[in-house]
C-alpha cells in the first residue's frame, strides 16, 4: 500500500532461503587528475605499475600526454598507457577511448627507439573492438572549428587540435566508425567512412580530405589485427580469472570532463571516476582504490576560469621551476596556488580513498605559500565549486597563508627528512579527524615528493587537506 512503512509479513510456513551474492572478484585500481591535468599521473601509475598484471586507458585520445623517466630514459606517452613500460604489463585500450592509428604507432615506434621500456610492446597490446576511429578528416575539422570559433566568437576553446572533440561528436550522432569495423568488411568501411567525409565536406566547404590516400593507409589491418579483442569479454576475463592486479590510467582531469569541468573549456569524454565502467565495460563494484594525483600547486593548459591562477612573479616562478609545459601541445601551463575547493569538488565526483601530492619540491624557495580554502562571489561566500564561466570569473579566492621553508627537499627519502615547515604544510592548525597519512607506494627515484594521503571511507574530504600530515605520521615519502 501506500505506507512507506508497511512491510509485509512473511507466511510462517515459507522457508528462509538466504540468496546467495556471486564473486565480485578482482578490483581495479584508478588514478585520476584531480585538477585540470599535468598533476604528475603517469609517475604515479608506473610506481603503481611495478607489480600490475594489466594497466589500462578508459577515455580520450592522444590529447592526453604523460611523460615517464625510466633509467634516465623519458618516454612520452599519449595514447599508449603509460604502464606498458613495465615489460611484464598487458596494456588495454577501452571501447571509451578514441584511436588514432597513425598516430598509435609512431608513439609506440617513436619511445621504442629511446629505451627496452617498450620491448614487445605489439605484443602486450589489446585494444577494444568498440572502439571509435580518429581519421585525419577529424583532426582537420578540429582545426577549422576552432579558426571559426576565434573569428565568430572571438575566442577558440584551445584544444589540441588532436580530432577528439569531432570524432566524439560523430560517436554520438551514430555515425562513427569503430576499430570492429575496420577488422570486419573493408568495402562497407570504406562506404561508410566515405559517406562520413563527405558529410563533414558538406559542412565545411574548405575541407580538404585525402579520401583514397587515408583508406589506403588503413586497408592494412594486419598489424592491427593481433591485438583488437572483444574488449568487455576481456575484461570480464581479467576480473573474473585468476587474481590480478588491474590499473586503470585516467586522462586529462576531473575540471576537464565534458559534465563536471569547467564547461565549454573542457575535453569530451568523461575522464572521472563513472568514465571507468563506461570505457572499458565493468561494473562499478568492481572498482577498488581511486587514487587522486594532486599538484601541490595548480596548473591549467589553455583558455577556461582558473581563481587560483598568479599572473605575477609567483605565476611565472612556479612554471619556470616546474618546467610546467604541456606534453601534448607545448604550450606553457598557467599557474597558480593550490585550490582546495576545487580539489574538494573534485572529490565530491570522484570519491577518492587517497590523494597523491606531487611536486613539492617546487615550493622549495617560496618565503610564504598561500593555499585556496573558500570562495565568495560578490562577498558573499559559496559552498559549492561554480558551474558558471561567467560566476566562476568572478570568484575571489580565500587564502591561507603558510610560512615556506627555503630549502632542498628534493633528496628527500623519509618524513623527518623534510624541512620543519614541509613537514607542517597545512592549514590554520585545524583538526581534520577523517583524513591521514599512509603507506602506498614504494621507492622508485626521479624528482619531486609525493606524500599519499589517505580519505577516509565514508564522510566528507574537507577542505583542510594537509591538516594531519603531522599528527599521524607519514608511513613512506616517495620521490617521484
Amino acid at each position: 500500500n501506500g505506507n512507506p512503512h508497511h512491510r509485509r509479513t512473511p507466511h510462517p510456513s515459507a522457508p528462509c532461503v538466504k540468496r546467495e551474492h556471486p564473486p565480485i572478484g578482482n578490483r581495479v585500481t584508478v588514478v585520476l587528475g584531480a585538477q585540470w591535468g599535468d598533476e604528475g599521473k603517469g609517475k604515479v601509475v608506473d610506481l603503481i605499475a611495478q607489480d600490475a598484471n594489466i594497466v589500462c586507458r578508459c577515455q580520450g585520445g592522444n590529447n592526453a600526454g604523460h611523460t615517464v623517466v625510466v633509467d634516465s630514459v623519458e618516454y612520452d606517452f599519449h595514447l599508449l598507457p603509460s604502464g606498458i613500460i613495465n615489460p611484464k604489463v598487458t596494456a588495454f585500450i577501452g571501447n571509451g577511448v578514441v584511436i588514432h592509428l597513425p598516430g598509435l604507432f609512431e608513439e609506440a615506434e617513436k619511445n621504442a627507439l629511446k629505451g627496452k621500456g617498450l620491448k614487445d610492446w605489439d605484443k602486450r597490446l589489446i585494444i577494444s573492438d568498440r572502439a571509435h576511429i580518429v581519421f585525419d578528416f577529424h583532426q582537420a575539422v578540429d582545426r577549422v572549428q576552432e579558426q571559426l570559433r576565434k573569428e565568430q566568437v572571438g575566442g577558440n576553446l584551445g584544444t589540441t587540435k588532436k580530432g577528439i572533440g569531432p570524432v566524439y561528436s560523430a560517436k554520438a550522432a551514430r555515425s562513427g566508425l569503430r576499430i570492429c569495423d575496420l577488422m570486419s568488411d573493408f568495402t562497407q568501411f570504406s562506404q561508410r567512412y566515405k559517406v562520413l567525409a563527405q558529410q563533414y565536406k558538406s559542412m565545411y566547404p574548405t575541407l580538404e580530405i585525402d579520401v583514397e590516400g587515408e583508406l589506403l593507409r588503413l586497408k592494412v589491418p594486419e598489424r592491427v589485427k593481433p591485438m583488437v579483442r572483444d574488449g568487455v569479454h576481456f575484461m570480464y576475463e581479467a576480473l573474473h580469472g585468476p587474481p590480478k592486479k588491474i590499473l586503470v590510467e585516467g586522462a586529462n582531469a576531473a575540471l576537464l570532463d565534458i559534465d563536471f569541468g569547467t564547461y565549454p573549456f573542457v575535453t569530451s569524454s568523461n575522464c572521472t571516476v563513472g568514465g571507468v565502467c563506461t570505457g572499458l565495460g565493468m561494473p562499478p563494484r568492481n572498482v577498488g582504490e581511486v587514487y587522486g594525483v594532486v599538484k601541490a600547486y595548480t596548473t591549467r593548459v589553455g583558455i577556461g576560469a582558473f581563481p587560483s591562477e598568479q599572473c605575477n612573479e609567483i605565476g611565472e616562478l612556479l612554471q619556470t621551476r616546474g618546467k610546467e609545459v604541456g606534453v601534448t601541445t607545448g604550450r606553457k601551463r598557467r599557474c597558480g596556488w593550490l585550490d582546495l575547493v576545487l580539489i574538494k569538488y573534485a572529490h565530491m565526483i570522484n570519491g577518492f580513498t587517497a590523494l597523491a601530492l606531487t611536486k613539492l619540491d617546487i615550493l622549495d624557495v617560496m618565503d610564504e605559500i598561500k593555499v585556496g580554502v573558500a570562495y565568495k562571489v560578490d562577498n558573499q561566500s559559496i559552498p559549492h565549486f561554480p558551474a558558471n564561466q561567467e560566476v566562476l570569473h568572478r570568484v575571489e579566492v580565500q587564502y591561507e597563508t603558510l610560512p615556506g621553508w627555503k630549502s632542498d627537499t628534493s633528496a628527500a627519502r623519509t618524513f623527518e627528512e623534510l624541512p620543519e615547515n614541509a613537514q607542517n604544510y597545512r592549514i590554520a592548525h585545524q583538526p581534520m579527524p577523517s583524513l591521514f597519512w599512509f603507506h602506498v607506494f614504494s621507492w622508485l627515484g626521479g624528482g619531486g615528493l609525493c606524500l599519499v594521503a589517505r580519505c577516509p571511507d565514508n564522510g566528507f574530504l574537507y577542505s583542510r587537506v594537509f591538516i594531519l600530515i603531522t599528527d599521524f605520521g607519514v608511513d613512506w615519502v616517495v620521490v617521484v
